[in-house]
């Protein structure tokens, strides 16, 4: 039986390597290589994802008890969309891959257009009814009429703002499809870096 020695300067440059950025050809090479190269943005990603809900609560906590019953509400609906975004996310890197895999990259890249236009007309009809709903759907949530009086606004702005969310996630599921896991992570650091500014 056969063991695997990894030494520390060669975890170090994989490491490395998997933030680098550069495109990888996964379809050659060493199998548990390919996952720890595609494994540590994504870990790096997630990560930074539940930055966004963090960064927000800590802001929005120095508002008053009804900013944080909206904040929490609102991230609750937004876990929805963020299973919309997995879901879309995780169709488009299995097309793009597999066309990636085949040498074939202008289909994989008509499939990424495909994703990206169905992301499109979805978020567009969910933001919109989202925007027009929102006090309902905080009272669905059971927020009292003070919250939803005081919140509106914000859930109005957040739900309306999904299409970003949802790209965000399509984007770089494309990314980590074409083997640049490390492009999907940098972009959701700048998006991570954007939303403490605001």
């Amino acid at each position: 039986m056969s063991t695997i020695q990894i030494t520390s300067s060669k975890l170090w440059n994989a490491i490395k390597l998997s933030l680098n950025g550069e495109q990888q050809d996964y379809t050659q090479g060493s199998i548990p290589k390919a996952i720890f190269l595609l494994a540590i943005p994504m870990i790096l990603e997630l990560s930074l994802e539940s930055v966004f809900a963090v960064v927000d609560m800590f802001f929005v906590g120095k508002l008053g008890q009804n900013a944080i019953a909206t904040v929490g509400l609102t991230e609750s609906v937004i876990t929805i969309v963020y299973s919309i975004a997995i879901g879309l996310s995780t169709a488009a890197t299995a097309i793009v891959a597999r066309r990636i895999g085949e040498k074939k990259p202008e289909a994989a890249a008509h499939a990424g257009a495909q994703a990206l236009v169905i992301c499109l007309i979805t978020t567009i009809i969910v933001s919109m009814a989202s925007v027009l709903y929102a006090p309902e759907i905080l009272k669905l949530m059971g927020a009292s009429e003070e919250v939803v009086r005081d919140g509106a606004i914000f859930t109005r702005i957040m739900l309306g703002s999904i299409l970003i969310i949802i790209l965000l996630f399509l984007i770089n599921g494309i990314f980590r499809g074409a083997g640049d896991a490390a492009m999907a992570m940098k972009s959701l650091w700048i998006a991570s870096i954007i939303n403490i500014i605001l």
